[in-house]
C-alpha cells in the first residue's frame, strides 16, 4: 500500500527509486527515505518521491516512510509499490518529466543493467547505487565504468544528496551529447560500445 503526503498541484518533479524485482536492497530503501535525502529533494524542487521496494521490501518501506512523511511536510509526496507487472517504463517517463508543466527529475537505481539501459534510452539522469549485499558483486565495477564514461552518476549510500547534485550536472552534459567518442571510427566493443550503439552514437 502506498503512503503519501500532500503534493504540490502546480508543478511536478519526480525522483523514481527502484531496487529491481529479485534481490532486496534494504539500505537503499532506508537511505532514500531518510531526512538528508528528503531535504536534498526538497531543496532541488522535487515534489514526488516514488519508491519501487521489491517483493520483500514492504516492511522496510512502511517503517522508513514515516520518517519521510515527517521530513517531507506539504512539499513532497511519497509513494511506493512492490512490483509493476507492466514494467517500470511509465515511472521512468514520469521521472523524465519535461512536459505538461512537469520538471525534469531523476532515477535512482541498483546497478541492474536492464534498468540502466531503460533510463539511458529515455535520456533521464540515473544515479546507480551498487548493492553491497550481493555475493559475487560486480555492481561497483559496472557503476564505476559507466560513471567514468559520463553515462550515469555512481551513487554511494553514504552521500546520496551529493549524487543528486551530480545528477543535475549529468543532465546538462546529456543535452550536449553525442560525446567525443561517437563517430565513424568507433566500433561497438564491450559494454561501452553496446551503450554507444544503443544510444545512437555510432554511425
Amino acid at each position: 500500500m502506498a503512503a503519501s503526503t500532500t503534493t504540490n498541484n502546480n508543478t511536478s518533479k519526480t525522483c523514481f527509486v527502484t531496487i529491481g524485482a529479485t534481490a532486496t536492497f534494504t539500505a537503499l530503501i532506508q537511505r532514500v527515505l531518510a531526512a538528508p535525502f528528503i531535504s536534498a529533494l526538497k531543496s532541488q524542487g522535487y515534489t514526488q518521491l516514488v519508491v519501487q521496494y521489491g517483493a520483500a521490501g514492504k516492511p522496510i518501506y512502511e517503517s522508513a516512510v514515516q520518517q519521510a512523511k515527517t521530513a517531507g511536510g506539504k512539499a513532497l509526496s511519497v509513494s511506493g509499490f512492490d512490483l509493476d507487472k507492466a514494467g517500470l517504463g511509465k515511472h521512468m517517463r514520469q521521472a523524465k518529466g519535461g512536459r505538461a508543466g512537469a520538471g525534469e527529475g531523476v532515477v535512482v537505481s541498483h546497478a541492474g543493467s536492464g534498468t540502466i539501459l531503460d533510463a539511458l534510452r529515455l535520456s533521464v539522469p540515473i544515479i546507480v547505487v551498487p548493492n553491497a549485499e550481493l555475493l559475487d558483486n560486480h555492481q561497483v565495477e559496472l557503476a564505476e565504468a559507466l560513471a567514468a564514461q559520463e553515462y550515469v552518476v555512481h551513487g554511494r549510500l553514504e552521500d546520496l544528496p551529493g549524487a543528486l547534485k551530480d545528477a543535475e550536472a549529468l543532465r546538462q552534459r546529456q543535452r550536449e551529447w553525442p560525446p567525443a567518442n561517437a563517430g565513424t571510427q568507433r566500433e561497438a566493443r564491450g559494454l561501452k560500445g553496446i551503450l554507444d550503439e544503443e544510444m545512437g552514437f555510432l554511425d
